[in-house]
């Protein structure tokens, strides 16, 4: 992904006629002043605050979820992290470990294979207990919404908060093996997903109306889903092939 900032120059010219000097203030623009590629932060996104959780070469600080090595199922691939569809709905899933975070804005961008399940938790504590992300992290879905074989509930959709808010991505669907951006905006006050520029989903956590989802039944089986308030990042190998890049993330 590059992108490309435009800036606009001021020039002031002396014109001389008829012997009277006179002056004119000239605007143009130069194009291409800061180019940024696939994993770097521009100027700017430094300055507010931004980290990159992957540099594109590297997978330093991602590990398996409650071990502490980068497991086999994943690789980096082409400037991406891909899961190699060897998961499944227990195993594969990857964390970011150095760090936790609570409130934060997080910013993602990712491919999946035909028909294939994913998703990138956060608020993910780890204990022998835990078998798996989802028992305690939120999860926005990442899924082959076109082409998934199986019949799709309003709550799995893709840019839902799964389980809990059902998602309108009308218009910002594409079909599986192109690059979406996501985004998750999580504070207390407020929290949203976006695809592809798109809100989703918005809600209040922690309100009435999200404890009246938490308790609906869903979660019956996971008693401690959602209780932390922090805890780390993770990306699902859910049994199919999914590439993720351009993970940033800075704290609110």
């Amino acid at each position: 992904m590059m992108k490309k900032f435009v800036l606009v120059l001021a020039a002031t010219g002396i014109l001389f006629a008829c012997g009277t000097e006179t002056t004119e203030e000239v605007l143009y623009e130069e194009e291409i002043i800061e180019e940024v590629g696939d994993n770097r932060l521009t100027n700017d996104e430094r300055s507010e605050g931004w980290m990159l959780l992957f540099d594109g070469e590297d997978p330093h600080g991602w590990r398996a979820f409650n071990g502490t090595a980068f497991p086999e199922g994943w690789i980096v691939e082409d400037g991406a992290l891909k899961a190699l569809g060897t998961g499944g709905d227990i195993g594969g899933d990857i964390v970011f470990g150095p760090m936790e975070f609570e409130e934060f804005e997080m910013e993602f961008t990712w491919k999946i294979a035909p028909g294939g399940n994913s998703g990138v938790f956060y608020h993910v504590v780890e204990d022998p207990k835990y078998a798996a992300p989802y028992e305690t992290g939120p999860e926005y879905q990442v899924l082959d919404q076109l082409g998934f074989p199986e019949p799709i509930e309003d709550w799995q959709a893709l840019a839902a908060d799964y389980a809990m808010y059902t998602p309108d991505i009308e218009g910002a669907v594409k079909p599986a093996g192109e690059w979406n951006e996501s985004r998750i905006v999580f504070s207390e006050q407020g929290a949203s997903y976006w695809l592809n520029g798109k809100k989703t989903l918005e809600f209040i956590p922690y309100s009435e109306d999200w404890n009246a989802r938490r308790n609906s039944g869903k979660w019956d089986e996971f008693p401690d889903y959602a209780k932390s308030k922090t805890g780390l990042i993770a990306l699902q190998d859910h049994g199919s092939e999914v590439w993720f890049k351009n993970i940033k993330i800075k704290t609110l």
